[in-house]
């Protein structure tokens, strides 16, 4: 008997949908980050990616606990003496929500190059529609925890 490894070949791709409103941000994301990686599959291989295509809609209504609004900041630096910049929760919800979930994925995955390729294959939309329709995409389901 054989040990099963997938490939490009033999992978088989899924879209999923996924409503935010209401959900926690941090244990929405592992799950997101899963489905990303194929680990929701019993043919996971860990180095192929064997995961599903997921889109996030109404990123904008996802829900925190406690006092992140006011006190989770996001950092960024443009590479100059005294760049460094920073921006609450609360604004980047304002300001980008698709970004917020896009970054909480990121740090659920791990750091190496094919965990960057499988990122792109996360479409997030801030709004209640997406312009994947043709995909047919299935609903997800998330564990409410």
């Amino acid at each position: 008997m054989k040990t099963f490894a997938a490939n490009p070949a033999t992978r088989e791709r899924n879209w999923l949908v996924v409503d935010a409103s209401g959900k926690t941000l941090g244990r929405l994301a592992t799950q997101i980050a899963d489905a990303l990686r194929g680990k929701r599959k019993p043919e996971y291989t860990p180095h192929c990616d064997v995961g599903d295509f997921v889109i996030v809609v109404n990123a904008e209504k996802i829900a925190v606990t406690g006092n992140k609004l006011e006190e989770k900041r996001y950092y960024r630096h443009s590479g100059y003496p005294g760049g460094l910049r920073s921006r609450t929760l609360g604004e980047m919800l304002a300001r980008r929500p698709e970004e917020v979930i896009r970054l909480a994925v990121r740090g659920m995955m791990p750091r190496n190059r094919l965990s960057r390729q499988q990122l792109t294959k996360l479409k997030v939309y801030a709004g209640g529609d997406h312009p994947h329709a043709a995909q047919k995409p299935e609903p997800m389901e998330v564990d409410a925890r």
